[in-house]
């Protein structure tokens, strides 16, 4: 029985042997590149402990067994056992295939197809691949050795000091150790996740290339591009075409045209129609050009920059320069104690309720303060606030009080000849629901005012001096004014106003630097030299952001 069983293996050989001289293997494969002109020589057979010939099945195979090994230039191939067909150059190899180039390429597989013509090398099967930077593992490997481009087309992964590679299909070229994957890409480090259908990778420096949309993981952070490059060392990117940067909280969101990230410094920077959306505190930021320091929550924002608050009601939508955005946190660094959001220079803001110019302006958490800088104004349907600072005390994003410093002025519109106005050193104003209650006016007031009737007619204009008084007002409009100190003051008819005692010395009424809608803010209109405040001990400018040079 033992005879049978070996003629039938023998008979089997030589058939096998047959159709590997005769015509092409039957293992799927891809076409090599064109090698036309390329330099052929033969391939050599240096060992073999065993060689037999059959004459009638394949009379140009011959049949190796043990320890068999060829030559094909500076490329040697090991293997069990062997078909070589000499005429064709060529041969098939089973058992422990092993191949090497120099000390640079190691090839291993169950099975190995190669051509000494074209120069390539097919193997299946438990197939790795080593260089000096990476090692392949696939079952269905082809090697051109012409260009020195291998290809994998059943699944394969490629592996590095600190990255794994999965995909589909590959292509690498040993010389520019530059790789090619498709179809279910993932690339896997300790510190992140990649995925993507279409990836390029560079095994000596560590830089994956993606041209589709595409996925990294790093835990706390995903980002999301379509384009771009990931240094899989030091976890930095380039990412282009509309990339997005979002913490895994789902917290913190920064889309850009482009965006430069960097792990090691924590440092980010984007670039076109940036947005950060701070879903946490209902804020969104955004600019042609965004700095974000991610170590401390704290960014630079400029560029066409907008700031969108959207707690309660309608958003409130400001536009500044500048734009710098803080946040301070405990002695352990865990906890976040307050934020800062300070606007510098040509701050417009606006809402359907309330609308804001200023020069600078500074929001913190810490106290729920809106504090505007150097010519303030704020309106409200036909009211008009100024003086050199003020400062809004917020209470659930709603305005509980706010505090005029150094010339302030109050005017409400009653028609286009007609205003109630007060002047002082100071103004203290309160709100109930977001209206406005009463107000009082501290130090050198002036006020004139217009009382009504019953059925709202003007009985004349009542002009105050004072030390200090209180505004109270009904449904926006001033209900009455009561004088808390010593005062003078004239009550003129109607039929007996003069033009020039109508109005106070510092009244403006500034309609043409009001925004008028959220793209109005956009567009600042500054004031004349005629209109300015009058040179104050306590004016003084907010300082710009300071920036590291490098940004």
């Amino acid at each position: 029985m033992k005879k049978v069983r070996a003629a039938i293996a023998f008979v089997l050989s030589a058939l096998v042997a047959t159709a590997v001289c005769a015509q092409e293997s039957e293992y799927p494969v891809q076409e090599p590149a064109d090698t036309a002109g390329a330099v052929t020589d033969y391939v050599y057979l240096l060992n073999a402990d065993v060689v037999r010939f059959d004459k009638y099945l394949n009379p140009d195979a011959q049949i190796l067994m043990g320890n068999v090994v060829f030559r094909h230039d500076s490329m040697y191939m090991y293997c069990d056992s062997a078909l070589f067909c000499q005429e064709k150059n060529s041969f098939e190899a089973y058992h422990n295939v092993h191949a090497e180039q120099g000390d640079t390429l190691f090839l291993f597989g169950d099975a190995l197809f190669y051509d000494g013509e074209t120069r390539v090398a097919r193997v299946r099967d438990n197939v790795r691949l080593e260089n000096t930077s990476m090692t392949l593992l696939t079952d269905s490997l082809n090697f051109d050795r012409n260009t020195g481009i291998g290809w994998f087309f059943d699944g394969g992964t490629l592996l590095d000091n600190e990255s794994t590679l999965i995909s589909e299909y590959g292509q690498f070229d040993t010389g520019t150790k530059l790789t090619m994957f498709t179809d279910g890409v993932t690339l896997e480090s300790p510190d992140y996740l990649l995925s993507t259908d279409t990836l390029y990778y560079n095994t000596d420096s560590h830089t994956a290339f993606f041209e589709s949309p595409s996925t990294i993981d790093s835990g706390d952070k995903i980002i999301e591009t379509s384009h771009g490059r990931f240094n899989t060392d030091n976890s930095s990117a380039v990412l282009l075409d509309r990339s997005v940067l979002r913490k895994q909280n789902g917290d913190m969101k920064m889309t850009g045209d482009s965006i430069v990230y960097d792990e090691a410094s924590q440092q980010i920077r984007g670039f076109g129609n940036v947005i950060i959306n701070d879903y946490k505190d209902k804020i969104d930021v955004n600019g042609e050009y965004v700095y974000f320091n991610q170590a401390n929550d704290s960014a630079v924002v400029t560029g066409r920059a907008m700031l969108t608050e959207y707690s309660a009601g309608d958003s409130l939508f400001v536009h500044a320069d500048t734009f710098r955005l803080a946040t301070f946190y405990n002695e352990t660094g865990d906890t976040v104690l307050y934020r800062h959001v300070r606007a510098f220079r040509r701050v417009m803001a606006f809402r359907p309720d309330m609308q804001m110019v200023a020069d600078s302006m500074q929001f913190s958490t810490k106290d729920s303060t809106l504090t505007m800088y150097r010519d303030p104004i704020i309106w409200s349907d036909n009211q008009q606030i100024l003086g050199e600072k003020i400062i809004i005390y917020l209470n659930d994003s709603t305005i509980d009080w706010a505090h005029v410093i150094g010339q302030a002025l109050y005017i409400q519109r009653l028609d286009s000849v007609y205003s109630n106005q007060v002047t002082g050193r100071e103004m203290k104003a309160y709100f109930n629901n977001g209206e406005l209650e009463r107000a009082n006016v501290i130090g050198n007031v002036l006020a004139i005012f217009y009382p009504e009737d019953d059925d709202s007619t003007m009985i004349g204009m009542n002009t105050t001096e004072a030390s200090r008084l209180t505004i109270y007002f009904t449904d926006r409009n001033v209900d009455r004014i009561v004088v808390n100190s010593r005062s003078s003051g004239v009550m003129y008819p109607m039929s007996q106003l003069e033009e020039k005692k109508m109005y106070l010395e510092n009244f403006n009424w500034f309609d043409r630097l009001r925004p008028m809608n959220r793209y109005d803010i956009f567009y600042w209109r500054a004031k004349r030299a005629d209109e300015q405040l009058k040179k104050s001990a306590s004016t003084k400018e907010v300082p710009l952001p300071t920036l590291n040079r490098q940004f």
